[in-house]
């Protein structure tokens, strides 16, 4: 782990199953059965898995499994419907102790964060026993935190001792607690890649370590390769990013089912146009661009675009913008759903708030 590395000390603070550990501690009769949420509640409609409680994963039971799949694997589960709102809320208490904690904050999610926490005096493991047990005490949550010299090894770390755990690696470490997992638990490895990998005779990050750099590049691309290569060996430069502008905001809704009425399409964009506008003026910005996706009862996907003259956050202009589109599409098939997304994102009053500059820490645009 020589190149790239700092003297850095980052956390990954991610929330243990955190939309059922929400609903657990909203309906205290459920502790210790298997509750799935996602979509409507309804595992007989369309929808899929949000996230499920430890009791529903040992059924196999994961995110973004369908909610029926789901139900075969555990008839017993317990489903409910996803209320993005209290989990917002409850993630913005989170996210208020963290930043208490340390301003050096990468907020990458609903339920996780980075800190840098290079500034503190303590000992890296009492900054997150702090955060462990305020966390707990303050919304009755449990998070497992992941203490490494960069994002990637502290993320890796958070994952190894769900629930409610604690870990460290440092890089002497790598060799042992990281080379024996999978290849799917090294950030940036999907399904198919796994699959790849699994075809070319590896199957565990050592397998990945094993190889040569010229080896990877030559399988997977001079870029990827390079990642692989990197990764596989704990070594990684991405910087906690404190300060970011979205590149665009966007909602969606697939319907429970395929409909027909033009109408009806219509008031769901309305509705999503609404709360895309409300977003834009609560992060501060305005947009020059609006798109909207449909997607047919055959999954074939149109997206018409409406560049305007000028940024705005005026919701007549953006509504207007995106009937427009809509009117560019041809409505002969039934809709399975509708989408709107807003790009060409600028501030509405200069900068966004101060830059914070640290050792480990940079200001990014993503």
């Amino acid at each position: 782990m020589e190149r790239g590395t700092k003297k850095c000390r980052i956390l990954h603070v991610d929330m243990d199953a955190f939309f059922a550990s929400v609903e657990i501690l909203r309906h205290p009769e459920l502790k210790g059965k298997p509750v799935v949420i996602g979509g409507s509640g309804d595992p007989t409609r369309r929808g899929v898995v949000s996230t499920a409680s430890y009791e529903a994963r040992k059924f196999g039971v994961h995110s973004a499994m369908p909610l029926r799949t789901a139900l075969k694997l555990c008839p017993g589960c317990i489903f409910l419907p996803v209320d993005y709102n209290e989990y917002s809320r409850v993630s913005m208490e989170i996210k208020k102790i963290l930043f208490e904690i340390s301003p050096l904050m990468e907020d990458v999610g609903i339920d996780e964060a980075y800190l840098d926490i290079s500034q503190r005096p303590e000992p890296p493991e009492e900054v997150a026993r702090i955060i462990k047990e305020r966390v707990l005490r303050e919304t009755g949550l449990t998070c497992s935190v992941g203490i490494a010299p960069n994002k990637l090894l502290a993320k890796m770390a958070s994952d190894l001792q769900k629930p409610d755990g604690l870990t460290f690696i440092g890089p002497n470490d790598v060799e042992r607690l990281i080379w024996p997992l999978g290849v799917r638990k090294l950030p940036g490895i999907g399904p198919k890649t796994e699959a790849y990998l699994k075809e070319l005779g590896i199957n565990t990050i050592a397998d990945i370590a094993a190889k040569g750099l010229e080896w990877l590049q030559d399988k997977l691309g001079n870029s990827y390769g390079l990642y692989l290569y990197d990764a596989s060996r704990g070594i990684h430069d991405s910087p906690i990013i404190t300060e970011w502008k979205p590149k665009s905001i966007s909602r969606e809704e697939t319907f429970e089912l395929d409909i027909a009425d033009w109408q009806s399409v219509a008031r769901s964009l309305a509705f999503l146009m609404r709360d895309v506008a409300a977003s834009m003026r609560e992060e501060g910005y305005e947009a020059r661009t609006v798109t909207v996706k449909i997607r047919f009862e055959d999954f074939n996907t149109l997206t018409r675009a409406r560049t305007l003259p000028a940024e705005t956050g005026d919701l007549e202009v953006l509504r207007k913008a995106a009937f427009e589109c809509l009117g560019r599409i041809e409505l002969k098939k039934k809709v399975r759903l509708v989408g709107v997304r807003v790009t060409g994102l600028k501030p509405k009053k200069g900068p966004d708030g101060r830059k914070i500059k640290s050792p480990c820490a940079k200001d990014a645009r993503r």
